[in-house]
């Protein structure tokens, strides 16, 4: 889901003393009660632009999206709900790919409902004591699902059953679950009119139809708090009419099925919801496709591959958001480091000024971009969540703009705040290259000899290549908006995102040393950044920036080399064995490897990493010997037999947060989908590559395509169509295509 918060238009209650003009205020977008984003706050306006994009995958089934916007107050506890625009799933294709302007709404606790009910409700005749026959409504509560946290928490909840006119009954409460198990039995006797004969079926008489109504209502059992209401739902007795039996999921509404009088004008919200389901097929339908994609990397030119293609015919659409479930896809069968060694050799073939490389929006850049992000979150978290973390607690004061202090300010003890906190930042990142992804530390290595091919000329192009991503884009990138990264939960208030933006700013600019020096000065268009970056100019600076540069691309020549799908076992290594701390050892089909970490927790982390990579590997042991064969024996069990089995249970592998959750038909159906809406443009770069074919030049009609090789891109685009057309037809005999986004 693609989700734009633009701006919001005359803000509060028009009937108040005044329309929340002291009040900043933010906006959240929540799957049913469930906040996922929120945007930064604004200062003390009530029209405020946001103008803030959200994309993410939806985990898990909702039925309702919706957007509050909230005022906060120094002097209030809690954020003060202005209003909220909610839109249920089944109408999110009415808006899809559009703006539109939505009144905002009332936050009434009770109107906040979520989730469903599973009723079973039955007529039977019964026969009273003095003989006379009666008809009973029989109703159970079988289950709830999806209800709301309530203050982050599952709730307590319970239920209440109603025959319109009749008492309330009440089921068990059951214990921190949004999804109950009832399995509870409720009768109701129904009153019979005088002109009622003996018949062997129940027929309810038309005038009593309406009359009878069953009321099914979800609370929270609040213990010594208030019971807060869940949702209600309310069916018709008629619904028996045709049936004496119904069983159906009901989902829950807002109390008094959300009528309500007409609200004050609290305002409206400008938004653009870009909403799609991906119906993925089984796995061999993809099979073509994915296959086509992951050849990519080794087609020649790099242009004429099905992944630069996709990117070609989709920049004018989506921008490169086509690229990300390829980037996914091939890192996850290994292919992504020659794909993006292809795509950043082709782009610097068209850069013509050392100084300009890898600057703009590209092809190459952003697929680098999305690797970075999947990969390196992990690095992001050590290297800069322990300072962000104390830059958020402290909240020192840090704006050095003139026109900006605040009343009492000294721009002087702000200055040496804000030094500080770059100099902390600056150093995390200079000393973090022991802690950076093994895939960043290859691509960077080859962007650096890509870079000094390209112009060998410029000693300083091989820092600049490496400096460009970490520093530029990737480390400035996160300490700018830590929330995108999850460095942080939410936006920042509005004085640290300040104070993040110098921060920034800053690092930008030391990252661009290595090849611009001390000439950077003059690319500040502020007084007061060009005085504060002053402080910063020492040939020290300079040269961690080119030495991290180094660092993260320089690896020695390996003494041993064991591929991942041969290990068998990673086990520490008993002190004893070699009368050496911190050995672990690496099981294989040869001889055990022996290693000896730097410290404890070096063993463990390598352990636990190679543990999970090669957990899924075949043949792997269940016992190992925890020393060494050494004299002709096993020290640890005596067993002079060097392939002996192992004396001691492996360790059993926890499934820790290091693997890519990536699935591969689910990234392919992406992919499909991409291709799929960009018919049209695929079939304008074939014309496009059979016009140069024929007339031997470049077409005008070409210039939108990088074309280099016209016959073997041709032959990629032919072959696509081919695969994409049966992908469809796979589609249209599941029925699972639907005319309009957003719909089931």
């Amino acid at each position: 889901m693609l989700l734009s918060a633009g701006e919001a238009k005359n803000l509060g209650p028009s009937s108040g003393p005044n329309r929340l003009r002291d009040l900043c205020t933010f906006c959240t977008i929540s799957l049913d009660q469930e906040e996922v984003y929120r945007t930064k706050v604004y200062e003390k306006s009530v029209s405020p632009f946001y103008g803030e994009d959200f994309y993410f995958e939806i985990p898990r089934p909702f039925q309702c999206l919706s957007f509050y916007v909230y005022a906060k107050s120094m002097f209030q506890i809690r954020d003060l709900p202005i209003g909220k625009v909610a839109i249920r799933k089944e109408d999110l294709y009415k808006y899809c790919g559009k703006e539109n302007w939505f009144q905002l709404q009332p936050v009434d606790p009770h109107s906040e409902v979520q989730g469903k009910v599973h009723l079973e409700m039955k007529l039977n005749e019964l026969i009273t004591e003095n003989g006379s026959i009666c008809q009973q409504l029989v109703v159970q509560i079988i289950a709830c699902q999806g209800l709301p946290l309530i203050s982050g928490q599952n709730c307590d909840p319970y239920a209440t059953v109603t025959l319109v006119g009749s008492d309330q009954k009440k089921t068990k409460v059951k214990k921190k679950t949004s999804d109950p198990q009832f399995d509870e039995t409720f009768h109701f006797e129904v009153t019979r009119s005088s002109s009622y004969k003996g018949r062997s079926h129940f027929h309810v008489e038309e005038e009593d139809i309406e009359k009878l109504e069953i009321k099914v209502e979800l609370w929270n059992n609040g213990n010594l708090a208030q019971d807060v209401f869940l949702g209600e739902t309310r069916v018709s007795v008629k619904i028996l009419r045709s049936d004496n039996a119904h069983k159906a999921w009901y989902l829950l509404q807002p109390k008094g099925n959300g009528t309500k009088s007409k609200p004050d004008d609290l305002g409206s919200l400008r938004l653009k919801v870009t909403y799609t389901e991906d119906n993925v097929l089984p796995s061999p339908c993809y099979m073509a496709l994915r296959n086509l994609m992951l050849k990519s990397p080794d087609v020649k030119p790099i242009s004429a591959s099905a992944a630069h293609v996709l990117g070609d015919i989709c920049r004018e659409s989506v921008g490169y958001d086509a690229l990300l479930p390829v980037v996914r896809l091939l890192l996850h069968h290994n292919r992504l480091l020659p794909f993006l060694t292809s795509v950043a050799a082709l782009e610097l073939e068209n850069t013509q000024e050392a100084n300009t490389i890898f600057r703009g929006n590209s092809l190459a850049t952003r697929c680098i971009d999305d690797m970075m992000k999947i990969v390196g979150k992990s690095y992001l978290t050590v290297t800069l969540k322990p300072v962000l973390n104390e830059i958020f607690e402290s909240n020192k004061t840090c704006e050095i703009d003139p026109v900006k202090l605040k009343e009492g300010d000294n721009v002087e003890v702000n200055k040496e705040n804000l030094q500080g906190y770059v100099h902390k930042v600056f150093t995390s990142i200079t000393q973090s290259s022991s802690s950076c992804p093994p895939l960043m530390c290859d691509v960077f290595r080859s962007l650096r000899q890509l870079a000094s091919k390209r112009f060998p000329a410029d000693p300083h192009v091989q820092y600049s290549a490496v400096s460009s991503f970490i520093f530029l884009r990737f480390f400035a990138v996160a300490v700018l908006s830590p929330h995108t990264f999850q460095l942080r939960t939410h936006h920042p208030d509005p004085e640290i995102s300040r104070t993040l933006t110098l921060i920034s700013k800053t690092i930008q600019s030391l990252g661009s040393w290595g090849s611009l020096s001390k000439n950077k000065l003059s690319s500040f268009k502020e007084t007061y950044m060009y005085d504060f970056f002053k402080l910063f100019q020492e040939d020290e600076c300079i040269e961690k920036v080119k030495r991290v540069s180094s660092v993260f691309t320089f690896r020695k020549e390996a003494l041993c080399v064991i591929p991942v799908k041969n290990i068998l076992g990673v086990e520490k290594l008993e002190e004893s064995a070699f009368n050496r701390k911190n050995m672990f050892q690496v099981i294989h089909s040869e001889k055990p490897l022996y290693v000896q970490a730097g410290n404890c927790v070096e063993t463990n982390s390598w352990i636990e990493v190679l543990s999970q990579v090669s957990r899924c590997n075949p043949g792997r042991l269940s016992t190992f010997h925890p020393s060494a064969y050494v004299g002709g024996s096993w020290l640890c069990c005596t067993e002079t037999n060097e392939s002996t089995p192992g004396c001691k249970p492996c360790t059993a592998t926890l499934l820790a947060n290091i693997q890519l959750d990536i699935d591969c038909d689910r990234e392919t159906e992406r992919i499909f989908s991409f291709f799929s809406s960009s018919r049209s443009r695929l079939q304008k770069m074939e014309d496009a590559c059979a016009g140069m074919s024929v007339y031997l030049g470049q077409q005008e009609e070409c210039s939108a395509f990088t074309i280099q090789d016209p016959k073997e891109t041709f032959r990629t685009i032919k072959e696509l169509g081919e695969v994409l057309d049966d992908l469809q037809a796979h589609h249209d005999s599941k029925g699972a295509l639907t005319d309009e986004p957003g719909t089931m």
